[in-house]
């Protein structure tokens, strides 16, 4: 089986429920993934990570909006940033 067949089967095509937290979010299921794991997370889901300085007010704000609706600041923060580079782009091309 292939790594990319293996993670569609276990559920991770879907980044919407880890976003919204139907996936991993109970404490027995915490715990680090390994490297080769992380990898194939992340080459199926498109994802690189990357570190970012933000004022820390922007990280609160960001960090109670994602409460508000239910998600963590990670994926709030990841679709501001989506829907942002979309629109720059859409307008852009037109």
């Amino acid at each position: 089986m292939t790594n990319t067949r293996r993670i569609v089967e276990e559920g991770f095509e879907d980044e919407s429920k880890w976003d919204n937290r139907e996936l991993g979010a109970e404490e027995e299921f915490v715990k680090r993934a390994s490297p080769e794991r992380e990898k194939r997370i992340n080459d199926s889901l498109g994802l690189h990570a990357i570190s970012i300085r933000l004022p820390i007010e922007i990280i609160e704000q960001l960090k109670e909006f994602a409460r508000e609706d239910g998600i963590g600041y990670q994926p709030l923060m990841r679709q501001v940033i989506t829907k942002y580079s979309r629109e720059r782009a859409k307008k852009k091309a037109s």
